[in-house]
């Protein structure tokens, strides 16, 4: 019976983990580019995304629930591990490793960037151009959040790989290698996407 359930909670954490977890993220990556664009598109886009209708319903239910379930149990996957590339230093053996590692940054970077931003705006700050630029004036918050992005960019898109596994969807070492290609390519476009945003604050 706990296999079964181990099963169906791996299943499910690799499920919330691109859907809707992944999704946002590109989605929050997208709004944020508009920091390239200026000030004033950057707080048009912000405004836009914080009058959405039921607003407030649709974070709980399909980011903050999700990412903490994900989280959790992507916790209990972390310490449950064992890594072997001291022994055998193969490519997926340090994605693997790396995919647990980046795990936990990226827990970390969301909860800092969550305090920053969403429970400011939640005792009156106004979440804007002006907030995060004044966050990332402090270099050490600039590198962390480059750290962060990078780590959640890698996570997001390492994670693309396993869940196409686990779904049946790369079944053959040719389409598991194509899939190799492919989310590296999403992660460096991901990345570049995060931190040129972030550094249009500076």
């Amino acid at each position: 019976m706990s296999t079964n359930r181990d099963f169906v909670y791996r299943k499910l954490h690799s499920l919330l983990g691109v859907i809707p977890v992944g999704l946002f993220l590109i989605v929050h990556l997208s709004v944020n580019y508009f920091s390239v664009r200026g000030e004033e598109e950057y707080n048009q886009a912000v405004a836009f995304m914080e009058g959405l209708p039921f607003r407030y319903t649709l974070e709980i239910l399909f980011i903050f629930l999700p990412i903490l379930f994900h989280a959790i149990y992507g916790l209990y996957i972390a310490f449950q591990a064992k890594h072997n590339t001291t022994t055998y230093s193969y490519f997926r053996n340090w994605m693997f490793r790396l995919q647990r590692t980046t795990g936990i940054i990226t827990l970390i970077f969301i909860a800092w960037h969550v305090w920053e931003t969403r429970i400011a705006a939640a005792l009156g700050a106004d979440v804007n151009f002006d907030m995060m630029a004044s966050i990332v004036e402090n270099p050490i918050a600039l590198i962390a959040y480059i750290i962060g992005i990078t780590a959640t960019t890698f996570h997001f898109a390492n994670g693309l790989w396993s869940f196409a596994i686990t779904w049946g969807i790369t079944v053959s070492p040719r389409s598991q290698q194509i899939a190799t290609y492919v989310t590296i390519a999403i992660f460096l476009a991901l990345t570049f996407v995060g931190i040129r945003s972030i550094l249009a604050f500076v």
